[in-house]
Formats: structure tokens, sequence, C-alpha cells
């Protein structure tokens, strides 16, 4: 999937519940549960209990966290 067509899947959930499943190095893997609350050109936020926690859109692309729409 190309970045635009990310940017705008993105963009029509915008506060919408997401969990972000983030896969990192040596197996540390970690879940975001919260809402979107921002998009930028870069990346976007997600808010996970009043903290803000911002990816890039070239993550998704690459597979380096996925997004799931609750």
């Amino acid at each position: 999937m190309s970045l635009d067509k990310i940017k705008e899947e993105i963009k029509q959930h915008l506060h919408d519940e997401v969990v972000i499943s983030v896969f990192g190095m040596r197996n540390k893997n970690y879940q975001v549960k919260g809402y979107i609350s921002n998009v930028y050109p870069s990346i976007f936020t997600v808010n996970e209990n009043g903290l803000e926690k911002s990816f890039n859109y070239s993550d998704v692309a690459t597979g380096e966290i996925c997004i799931k729409y609750v």
C-alpha cells in the first residue's frame, strides 16, 4: 500500500479507537490502545490514557506497526 493511501485511510479514522501493535527489535513487541488524535504530513498521533504517542506512516507501510480499527 502506498504512503498516500495509508495517510488517507488514517485521516478517515481520525478520532476513532485503534489498537496499534508495535513490532520492535529483539522481540520487544507492545500494543497501544487509544484513539487517533491528530494527523500530520509525516506522522499521526494516538492518545492513550491522556498520553500522545506518535507514529510514522512509513512504519505502517513497512510492517513495523499494524493498525486495527475497533
